[in-house]
């Protein structure tokens, strides 16, 4: 026999009543799943916060770093003291970067350099110091590495001058090619191809020496201009007793969007460089 189960407690359409009341554990899973709606942005606002604490703290870096070097003439004139305090405010901004591989899209583009304790650089601006007939001006690396996967060309730009046979500050242009491959997270190799002298930009007073505004200009006259206008030295560098490409390791020890830290390894130096205008 069949007992039908129909009783205040149980009615007869229990069916009906159990599709209107959620189980429990229906209500369990809904809870969590709010809870975690909840909790994800919490998460992500937190994460966010961390990222802009850590980017104002690399910012004040930075600035530490550029304040001081300022006084500096790009490395010319420090006291052991300067370079001591130079060198704990680079290390503290390669930290936030450090073990990071190198992003060749970052590096592609021009880096004017703001410091140095190179000697190869510092001869230059020596010489600008004691000779009064010759002047350095600004100094820059040009990484041409933007569709590369694992190198590309880098060239190193030394406007200079002779006042008053040349214009002042960007008179001429000392042009120093390389290419360069990465070759470890940090490191790059640099193959030195050719040293080249080009755009020449002579002063008016020599123009008015060469060709006097108030004489006719013969052809000879403007061929001189167009000479020294046109002129272009190219010197390949080559190691005299190998006859090889010189080369060196450069370690990029920080990089962003707007500042470049680099080494040269074997105690080569240390170079500070800021983003600077495209070159033409």
């Amino acid at each position: 026999m069949e007992l039908a189960l129909c009783s205040p407690l149980f009615p007869s359409n229990a069916t009906r009543g159990v599709n209107k009341i959620k189980p429990y554990s229906s209500m369990l899973i809904a809870s969590q799943k709010l809870s975690a709606q909840k909790s994800f942005p919490c998460l992500a606002a937190v994460a966010t916060q961390a990222a802009q604490t850590v980017e104002l703290e690399v910012e004040s870096k930075k600035h530490e770093l550029l304040r001081a070097i300022q006084d500096t003439e790009r490395g010319l004139v420090t006291t052991d003291d300067q370079r001591s305090f130079i060198e704990e405010a680079l290390v503290s901004v390669e930290g936030y970067n450090m073990g990071a591989p190198i992003d060749l899209v970052k590096l592609d583009g021009t880096w004017r350099l703001q410091y140095t304790s190179a000697s190869d650089v510092l001869i230059l601006l020596e010489a600008a110091e004691r000779l009064p007939f010759f002047q350095v001006g600004q100094i820059f690396q040009k990484f041409e590495c933007k569709d590369q996967t694992n190198g590309g060309v880098i060239r190193n730009v030394v406007r200079w001058s002779i006042p008053p046979l040349l214009e002042e500050q960007e008179g001429a242009t000392l042009l120093v090619s390389a290419k360069f491959s990465v070759v470890s997270v940090r490191n790059i190799y640099l193959q030195f191809k050719e040293i080249n002298v080009q755009d020449i930009k002579i002063s008016e007073e020599l123009q008015a020496l060469i060709a006097p505004a108030i004489l006719p200009r013969s052809f000879l006259s403007l061929q001189i201009l167009q000479y020294l206008r046109t002129f272009k030295a190219q010197i390949p560098v080559r190691d005299p007793g190998s006859r090889q490409s010189v080369g060196g390791l450069y370690y990029l020890s920080y990089l962003d969007a707007n500042m470049l830290l680099g080494r040269a390894v074997g105690g080569g130096g240390v170079f500070v460089f800021t983003k600077a205008q495209p070159l033409k």
